[in-house]
């Protein structure tokens, strides 16, 4: 064989080579140097252990069957914030478009909702509840949870402290949330 023939097989050969042993080394080196995010695609927190309807002592008085629940636990002190707030929420609901028949929106309260507050959401899609001492020992105030229908609680999201990211925050439970019910056989 001539020597230009066999310089352009090595060729071939070497750039073959790393055409296929470079994206892997690449990877790997991504993996251990933490490049990336693990797939994390959820914007809340998901949540640790078993924790249901059931083991919270939340009875609802007029369960949907095969429902997704959109949970918000009213805090203990619920002002003007808490109206900015439940309409923030009930926004959050309405975005969802066409899953809306899918979930309920569900609010635990510890005080009386005043009428202004429950004048600016949609009331007939809402359930609301007293959250008792046993609840408040398993779910934090000031949250919103997102329920399967089976009675699971999956994500919990943290509700902003100004009113200028409640929008921003909306944005992130509907995401949660679509996901949810696309991938969803159920509910």
């Amino acid at each position: 064989m001539d020597s230009p023939k066999i310089k352009k097989n090595r060729r071939s050969f070497v750039l073959l080579l790393i055409a296929f042993i470079l994206p892997v080394i690449l990877a790997k080196l991504a993996l251990e140097q933490q490049w990336f995010n693990y797939g994390v695609t959820n914007q809340g927190q998901l949540v640790a252990g078993e924790l249901t309807l059931e083991n919270t002592g939340i009875a609802l008085t007029q369960p949907k069957e095969k429902q997704w629940l959109m949970l918000y636990v009213m805090p203990q002190d619920c002002q003007s914030a808490c109206d900015q707030m439940l309409t923030g929420v009930n926004n959050t609901y309405i975005a969802l478009g066409k899953e809306m028949p899918r979930v309920t929106p569900v609010g635990l309260y510890q005080q009386a909702i005043s009428a202004q507050s429950l004048s600016t959401i949609r009331q007939q899609d809402w359930l609301f509840t007293e959250l008792t001492q046993h609840t408040k020992q398993h779910l934090e105030q000031n949250h919103i949870y997102i329920v399967d229908p089976l009675g699971n609680i999956v994500v919990s999201h943290a509700i902003p402290p100004q009113s200028e990211q409640i929008p921003a925050f909306g944005k992130a439970v509907v995401a949660d949330f679509k996901k949810l019910l696309k991938y969803s056989r159920i509910g």
